[in-house]
């Protein structure tokens, strides 16, 4: 079975997703990487997300977007 991918957008860091990003960091199960855009403007703006395995998790805080996440892995 292959790590589950998260991508976190430097640009939406703003939101607290950096918090999560190093949290997810410390679990050997996950893969996490961090770029400079992953093109979501719309969601980048508005909502802390994250790219879990492709696919876009958006949510109103990121304790929510934490919760989303662990979900979909």
């Amino acid at each position: 079975m292959s790590k589950p991918t998260i991508e976190f957008c430097a640009s939406n860091m703003h939101h607290g997703t950096d918090r999560i990003m190093t949290r997810l960091e410390q679990n050997p199960q996950m893969q996490v990487i961090e770029y400079g855009c992953l093109g979501n403007c719309g969601e980048c703006y508005l909502y802390p997300f994250a790219l879990v395995n492709g696919q876009i998790i958006a949510a109103d805080t990121v304790d929510e977007l934490y919760e989303q996440i662990i979900k979909a892995v």
